[in-house]
C-alpha cells in the first residue's frame, strides 16, 4: 500500500527513516508559520486567519505532492512572493490586499493551465540564465532588507535615505536572532531557524518586545478563515500594470519551483542523466493547485521549499516523507497562539538567513561578460533600491535587451524577450 500511495520501496527504504525525514523537513521550514502571518499582516490582513491559511495551504500542497508526485519534498508560501505581495503590490503600488490576492488566484489558475499544457518549459527558457540567477539573489537581498527595516536595524534618513538605527530592545533582539540563526546553522542544528525564532521570542519577554496576553494558552482551536476567505476584488484589476504583475508572479513561481525541484531531485538521485525528473509535472501541478487553493483561503503563492533538503539528508526518498510533513502542518493549526505570539523582530534572523541562502545563485552569473553581469547587477540592486521585486525584474530585463543589442549580440535575445521589452517600455511611458 505504501509503495502504491507514496512510491515507498521497502527494499531500500524504511518507514522510520521516512518519518524522521518528514519531521526534520517540518522543523526546518516551520518558521514560515511565524514569518508569513507577520509579513502579510503588514498588508492589513488578519494575522490569525493568515496563520490558518498558511498552515492549511502548506498541508494541502505538500500532501498533494506526496500522493501525486511521490517525492520527499514539501511546499509552503514562497518567501519572495509573500514579500512581493505585501511590500510591492500593497504598500508600494497601493493595491488593496483583496486585489493583490485576486492576482495571486489568477496566477495560480494560469499556472495550472500551463502545467497541464506543458508550456512551462517554453516560458522558462525565454529568460536568460544570468537573469534567473540574479532574480533569485535579488529577492534574497530584498527579503533581508525587509527584515532589517522592520526590526529598526535600518531606518530612514532624510539626507542619505537610510542609516543604522538606534540600539533599541527590538533592534537588539533582531541582531541576536541573526547571529543565533547563523551559529545554529553552522553547527548543523536541524530546525535552526525555527529554534532561533523560539529562543528570541523567549528573550523578548523580559525585554518587553514579546507581549503575552493575560489568558494565554499555547493550544487552541484554529482561527477562522472568514476575514480572508475568498475576499477577492476586481477593482482596478484590468490594467496593463496588473497584467505585468500577474506575469511577474508567474515567472517568479516558475523559477522558484523548477529551480528548487532540479536542485532537490539531484540530491535524491531520481534525476536522470538527461536532466529529466520523474513526475515533475505532478510536482508542478501540486504547487499550482496549492497556490490557487491558498489564495482562496488568504495565503500567498505556494512553492517547493529548498529546506526539503534537510529531510533528504536524513534519508527521505519517497512521498511518505512529504506526507509526514503535511500532517505536521495540520497539527500546527492547534498551536496558533504560540506562533502568533512571535514578534516580527524574532523573525529577522530567518529573513536575513534566507537572503544569505538565495545569494548563492549569484556565483553562477558570468561576471567576466559585462553583457551578462550588468543586467544581473541592475536586477539585484534595483529590487532593493526601488523596494520592488517587479521593478527590479523589469529594469533587469530591459537592461539585458538593450545591452545585448548595443554589443551586437541580438541573436542571444529570444522573441519573448523582445515582446516583453516592448510591453515594459509601454508601461513606463504610459504609467
Amino acid at each position: 500500500m505504501l509503495q502504491k500511495l507514496f512510491g515507498f520501496n521497502p527494499s531500500g527504504m524504511t518507514v522510520r527513516t521516512e518519518i524522521v525525514a518528514g519531521v526534520t523537513t517540518f522543523l526546518t521550514m516551520s518558521y514560515i508559520l511565524a514569518v508569513n502571518p507577520s509579513i502579510l499582516s503588514v498588508a492589513g490582513m488578519d494575522k490569525g486567519a493568515v496563520f490558518t491559511a498558511t498552515a492549511l495551504a502548506s498541508a494541502i500542497a505538500t500532501l498533494l505532492l506526496a500522493f501525486m508526485a511521490k517525492l520527499p519534498f514539501a511546499q509552503a508560501p514562497s518567501m519572495g512572493l509573500n514579500a512581493f505581495f505585501a511590500f510591492t503590490l500593497v504598500q508600494g503600488m497601493g493595491y488593496s490586499w483583496q486585489v493583490a490576492m485576486t492576482a495571486m488566484f489568477v496566477e495560480g489558475v494560469i499556472f495550472i493551465l500551463i502545467t497541464f499544457l506543458n508550456v512551462r518549459e517554453l516560458i522558462l527558457n525565454s529568460i536568460p540564465m544570468s537573469l534567473r540567477y540574479a532574480i533569485s539573489a535579488g529577492i534574497g537581498m530584498f527579503i533581508a532588507f525587509i527584515g532589517l527595516k522592520n526590526s529598526g536595524i535600518i531606518v530612514e534618513n532624510p539626507a542619505t535615505f537610510v542609516m543604522l538605527g538606534e540600539f533599541t530592545p527590538t533592534s537588539v533582539l533582531a541582531m541576536v536572532g541573526i547571529l543565533l540563526s547563523g551559529i545554529l546553522l553552522w553547527r548543523g542544528v536541524k530546525g535552526a531557524l525555527f529554534y532561533s525564532i523560539l529562543i528570541c521570542t523567549a528573550i523578548g519577554v523580559p525585554l518587553g518586545v514579546t507581549e503575552i496576553p493575560d489568558s494565554f494558552l499555547p493550544v487552541s482551536l484554529p482561527h477562522s478563515l472568514a476575514p480572508t476567505f475568498c475576499q477577492f476584488s476586481f477593482d482596478g484589476f484590468f490594467t496593463i500594470d496588473m497584467a505585468i504583475i500577474i506575469f511577474t508572479l508567474l515567472f517568479m513561481n516558475i523559477f522558484d519551483t523548477i529551480g528548487t525541484l532540479v536542485g532537490l531531485a539531484s540530491k535524491t538521485g531520481v534525476m536522470r542523466e538527461d536532466g529529466h525528473i520523474p513526475r515533475v509535472k505532478e510536482a508542478m501541478m501540486s504547487d499550482a493547485i496549492g497556490t490557487t487553493i491558498g489564495s482562496m483561503m488568504g495565503s500567498s503563492t505556494i512553492t517547493t521549499y529548498v529546506e526539503s533538503a534537510s529531510g533528504i539528508a536524513e534519508g527521505g526518498r519517497s512521498g511518505l516523507t512529504s506526507f509526514t510533513t503535511g500532517v505536521l502542518f495540520l497539527l500546527a493549526l492547534l498551536f496558533s497562539p504560540l506562533f502568533l505570539l512571535i514578534p516580527s523582530a524574532a523573525t529577522t534572523g530567518a529573513l536575513v538567513l534566507v537572503g544569505v541562502f538565495m545569494m548563492d545563485s549569484v556565483s553562477k552569473v558570468d561576471m567576466g561578460d559585462i553583457s551578462e553581469a550588468l543586467p544581473a547587477f541592475v536586477t539585484m540592486i534595483m529590487m532593493v533600491l526601488t523596494y520592488s521585486i517587479a521593478d527590479g525584474m523589469v529594469l533587469g530585463l530591459l537592461c539585458y535587451v538593450l545591452v545585448k543589442l548595443g554589443c551586437g549580440k541580438y541573436k542571444e535575445i529570444s522573441l519573448t524577450m523582445y515582446g516583453l521589452s516592448v510591453l515594459f517600455l509601454l508601461k513606463f511611458i504610459f504609467a
